[in-house]
């Protein structure tokens, strides 16, 4: 039994419904996900998910995510993303919101959601763009703010263009 599913290993957590939920009603995600984060039937081989509530270096955040994205697993890097974005200082917490967003994106432009996916990725740009802006800072932890956001921008044109799925893996951004 996966642990996160709030049963604390003693069975249970699917509700009258069919849904993963924990004694209290809260959605859990124990169904086994593909590596776009796509739910996979029950006892299917899925990725491996990321631990949740993680808490990492921003440098360990951004190792971690970008070897999700090289494999092509940018669902997988939101979670890591949004792990900094709920652990972080209160001063960082748009920056990693914005890169949670951009990835994303790319997760929704991949599974073939172009208009979800170019809105997604516009988003993240202008939230990294704007945290730049205001913290006068324009590579925290030696991510390229700049560099993700034209990345985001031509990417979501590409997709509203083309109408299109993404290889996530191919078009993987470089934060650094």
């Amino acid at each position: 039994m996966d642990p996160r599913d709030g049963t604390g290993g003693m069975g249970g957590g699917r509700s009258a419904d069919g849904r993963d939920r924990d004694g209290e009603g809260r959605a859990r995600n124990a169904r086994p996900r593909d590596g776009l984060g796509r739910p996979l039937p029950y006892g299917a081989d899925g990725v491996e998910r990321q631990p949740e509530g993680v808490v990492r270096t921003p440098g360990d955040t951004v190792v971690e995510a970008q070897a999700l994205l090289d494999a092509g697993k940018p669902f997988h890097a939101h979670e890591v993303f949004e792990d900094a974005w709920k652990s972080g200082p209160e001063g960082e917490r748009a920056l990693w919101r914005g890169l949670a967003q951009l990835a994303v994106g790319l997760t929704h432009a991949a599974r073939g959601n172009p208009a979800g996916g170019a809105r997604l990725l516009r988003r993240g740009a202008a939230a990294v763009a704007e945290w730049a802006e205001g913290s006068g800072e324009d590579r925290p932890h030696g991510v390229d703010l700049a560099g993700l956001a034209r990345w985001a921008r031509e990417l979501a044109e590409t997709v509203e263009r083309t109408g299109a799925a993404v290889d996530a893996e191919a078009v993987a951004p470089r934060l650094r």
